[in-house]
């Protein structure tokens, strides 16, 4: 079977196209900043993205025929449990519509039905990041005007999960794990037997701080700034998200330029010992969720690159279970494991209501 796998970016948009799970061709393209300024919305990048898409498989002698099915990354579609799912007319609508915000996300899902439905293949989403799987207990912040949400690295900690469970051999619904992904943001997230019960919203700015993010900073003294008059709404929420974490410290998101500064400057190694305590905090967290019946922690993303942090993080945590490392992310890879699961009869695909 080949599947073409379509991930839109803000500036960019990867796609690659496999044989069952062997990666045939892969490839980058890049957008700049004077080419989608032209757009009002994300939503009108459709017909530029889905020409440079065909004219780049063009380029490398792929036709759209030989493909057996089209997956995008999922978009922030309603709150959905994991799975693999049909992009259906109620899903491209939402995607469209952007019926929890806009993102270049929003496009694969339509990218991907458009090219299936030209040539008779199935299209699908996988474990987009709003997938909502919490128990009833999770969604409670401590105030009933707001309500805790969970968006999360679903597709990177579920695929990671997956692999944990095959080199265990145990199925992933029948294991409880904290799985930790780390990039420039960081989401912590307890699945237990196959269902994310629980986990930080990494994108709104809980959790533990991170490369870019401020993470969960003081209530009382965020709102004093917010009130303060020398912060706009849009300045706080860069503050938290985008010029917060290491950047607000330092002036860099680039934990390796970070690392070899630590090697002689106490206050960078004080600020990632930080970080990684505060990792290590919410993996306690997370264990907490099922009474600290974990089978394995495992960190994964760009971060579990580092050795330094992610032994720091072994250290705090290895007492509630073994630490298990899969450094990286493939989102390609992830995706195309999704449809395959669905197209060989290993799973059902869903249908979105």
């Amino acid at each position: 079977m080949k599947i073409l796998i379509v991930n839109p970016g803000s500036t960019s948009t990867k796609i690659g196209l496999f044989e069952n799970e062997t990666p045939i061709f892969e490839k980058v393209l890049r957008h700049t900043i004077e080419e989608l300024s032209v757009y009002e919305k994300i939503g009108d990048q459709y017909d530029f993205r889905m020409q440079i898409i065909m004219d780049a498989l063009d380029e490398a002698g792929v036709s759209a025929d030989e493909l057996s099915a089209v997956c995008g990354m999922g978009g922030l579609v309603k709150p959905i449990a994991g799975g693999t799912y049909y992009v259906n007319d109620a899903m491209a609508a939402d995607l469209q519509n952007g019926v929890q915000g806009e993102h270049a996300s929003n496009l694969g899902g339509l990218i991907a039905k458009a090219i299936g439905d030209k040539i008779g293949a199935k299209s699908f989403i996988v474990d987009p990041v709003v997938v909502d799987e919490f128990i009833d207990i999770s969604y409670i912040s401590g105030h009933p005007a707001i309500k805790r949400r969970s968006i999360f690295h679903a597709l990177n900690q579920k695929a990671t999960a997956r692999k944990y469970c095959k080199e265990a051999g145990k199925t992933y619904n029948e294991v409880n794990l904290v799985v930790v992904h780390m990039g420039g943001g960081i989401s912590v997230s307890c699945h237990n037997m196959g269902r994310v019960i629980d986990s930080n919203n990494a994108l709104e700015g809980c959790g533990p701080f991170t490369p870019e993010r401020s993470g969960g900073l003081p209530a009382g003294d965020l709102a004093a700034h917010c009130f303060s008059g020398k912060y706009s709404h849009g300045d706080i929420k860069a503050m938290i998200k985008g010029k917060g974490g290491m950047v607000a410290y330092f002036g860099t998101n680039s934990l390796i330029e970070l690392e070899e500064k630590a090697k002689t400057d106490d206050e960078v190694k004080l600020i990632i010992d930080a970080m990684a305590l505060q990792i290590g905090k919410e993996i306690a967290s997370q264990a907490v969720a099922v009474c600290g019946k974990i089978d394995a922690v495992l960190l994964t993303g760009g971060i579990a690159y580092s050795d330094y942090i992610t032994a720091e993080i072994t250290r705090r945590v290895e007492f509630i279970a073994p630490v298990k490392r899969y450094p990286g992310e493939d989102e390609l890879a992830a995706l195309n494991a999704g449809a395959l699961r669905v197209m060989r009869g290993e799973e059902e695909g869903k249908i979105y209501r």
